[in-house]
């Protein structure tokens, strides 16, 4: 009896290491037909998200780094989740990053950035990704990484179309 119990011990403490160690990241990009500067804008907007936004349905805050956020996601088809990040970096018209961190440090912790590369005056790649630490990441890694794919990919469909009708207006 008493080596099952050192044996649990042993086994939790592998598997809680792992998770810090181990990182899994989901990364998509798409290119902008738009300034830097007007995707930022969208981006930086948060009390606009619920009107283009498919994925993150509500971001309550301030761009400011070191300042904490109310964010609500909604994976396509799934119940909403709401969270409170801290914003670690705000540099415009480039980044944008939080991190986001469940029951403790460790335990499911995610960074979640937004880059644009700016490919000429009017072209932005727009880079979203967001890595994951931590003993429930490694745990769910499968189910996570499925549902989130698809909300990056609606949501950066959807910033390509309202920042490339802003241009569009702007040329009429």
């Amino acid at each position: 009896m008493k080596n099952i119990g050192i044996f649990s011990i042993l086994l939790i403490v592998s598997i809680y290491l792992l998770g810090l160690f181990s990182v899994k990241e989901i990364y998509t990009e798409i290119v902008i037909e738009a300034p830097a500067s007007v995707v930022w804008e969208h981006l930086v907007s948060f009390k606009q998200y619920p009107n283009w936004n498919p994925f993150l349905r509500s971001v309550d805050g301030v761009a400011a780094e070191g300042e904490p956020l109310k964010v609500v996601v909604q994976p396509l088809n799934e119940n909403p989740l709401t969270f409170k990040p801290i914003l670690l970096t705000v540099e415009k018209n480039n980044e944008l990053k939080w991190l986001g961190r469940f029951i403790c440090p460790g335990f499911f912790d995610s960074e979640h950035t937004f880059t644009l590369m700016k490919l000429s005056e009017t072209r932005v790649k727009f880079v979203q990704k967001e890595s994951f630490r931590g003993f429930l990441a490694f745990l769910l890694w499968d189910t996570v990484e499925q549902r989130l794919t698809k909300g990056f990919y609606a949501m950066n469909r959807s910033l390509k179309h309202i920042s490339e009708a802003v241009v569009q207006k702007e040329n009429v």
